[in-house]
């Protein structure tokens, strides 16, 4: 057995988003099922979700800039005005209680590496964890905090479990910043295919391809404990970005399965409701898809736990300009054979053939084992580096 190590986390564990708290939870939840002190260091940068600050230079460019800006800062103050301060207190606890998350908020590099350079900052490894930390954001770019590219007062040892660039390719204008950045990574692995061929083009590293760490932790029945009492039977429709397209298919299978609709609340949310508006806690969220009779969903993370939880369902594709999104969802549901599931928003022949349609949940989770083994060997060689020790 490795010894225990005190293990430092870097991703979004801030995020007001169901699935970005359950891939936050997986990772530290599997390394601490390890016997690892593993915690979040608590970079929470103002560009993220609030938008950060506006630039002088006038430019088409940095206009565009600062209308993201601006959208993000409307949307901040539109859900502290207007939002469900129940679902707010909910997340604050689930990050607090379940989480772990302590300490003040760390908004810059210089924090963090003041972090890092004191007692309480010392850590033997840091992962910068899942979800689309390397994505480049029109407000900051690259950050190079979740490149773990920052003075580090313990010589850590720097690993990355499969973060995600967001997209299939990377505008080359970032190349030497991702070169400079990764040149320090000891241990390199991405969510996705695309991320392992943008690295190779780069840096011509070899990346490993991992699960999510929502697949990497498998069993959420801990998490399951601690959940509200959630009604039975519903009809859970989990979904991001529109409502366009996932309605339709929402209703159509309601009505054939008789089944009322239930869709959690979400802050982000731009269209009319779908169903009824509940207000689950994180844990409560995972509830609804395991008391659910059938899951439809637009989100990768509302498409794993459906299959982590062998419940059926259907994942919608999300139309126009935000299919593109539609790749990371198409790639799990192929490595697990159940591309049968995936429909495009508008065909109820395809919808009306799946509802009733048994699912190979023996198969599925072979193909969920061999997953894990990959995530899991991944990260039990990058642990051995450190303890100079087998695992057993």
């Amino acid at each position: 057995m490795a010894r225990a190590m005190r293990i430092g986390i870097l991703t979004y564990h801030f995020s007001e988003n169901f699935g970005a708290l359950m891939q936050a939870y997986g990772l530290r939840q599997w390394l601490i099922n390890q016997g690892h002190d593993a915690e979040f260091v608590n970079y929470h940068p103002r560009y993220v979700e609030e938008g950060g600050d506006f630039e002088q230079i006038f430019s088409p460019a940095r206009f565009r800039r600062n209308l993201k800006i601006a959208y993000l800062r409307l949307s901040t103050l539109q859900r502290r005005l207007f939002g469900s301060r129940l679902q707010t207190e909910q997340l604050e606890a689930f990050r607090r209680e379940v989480l772990g998350v302590t300490g003040p908020r760390l908004e810059s590099q210089a924090e963090v590496e003041a972090f890092f350079a004191s007692a309480e900052g010392r850590f033997d490894v840091l992962v910068c964890g899942s979800d689309q930390i390397w994505n480049p954001s029109a407000q900051k770019g690259l950050d190079a905090v979740y490149f773990l590219a920052m003075s580090d007062a313990a010589g850590a040892r720097h690993v990355a479990y499969a973060p995600s660039f967001g997209k299939g390719s990377l505008d080359p204008s970032f190349d030497t910043e991702v070169r400079n950045y990764l040149s320090g990574m000891h241990g390199l692995s991405v969510r996705e295919q695309s991320g392992v061929d943008i690295i190779r083009r780069i840096t011509g590293r070899e990346a490993v391809c991992v699960p999510d760490p929502t697949i990497l932790l498998g069993d959420f029945s801990g998490l399951l404990k601690t959940a509200e009492e959630v009604p039975a039977g519903q009809l859970f429709c989990y979904a991001l970005r529109t409502g366009d397209g996932i309605r339709e298919v929402a209703e159509f299978v309601s009505q054939a399965t008789g089944a009322p609709i239930a869709s959690p609340y979400n802050v982000h949310r731009r269209w009319r409701e779908i169903g009824q508006t509940v207000y689950p806690s994180p844990a409560g969220w995972v509830a609804m898809i395991e008391k659910s009779s059938f899951v439809v969903t637009n989100s990768f993370h509302g498409t794993v736990l459906s299959i982590l939880l062998k419940k059926p369902f259907l994942t919608v594709g999300l139309p126009g300009a935000k299919g593109g999104l539609n790749e990371r969802v198409r790639n799990l549901l192929q490595q697990l054979d159940l591309m049968d599931r995936f429909v495009e928003a508008g065909d109820r022949h395809a919808v009306s053939q799946r509802i009733g349609q048994p699912i190979d949940w023996e198969g599925v989770q072979r193909a969920i084992d061999n997953l894990q083994q990959i995530g899991r060997s991944y990260l039990f060689e990058q642990l051995q580096e450190v303890s100079g020790r087998g695992h057993e």
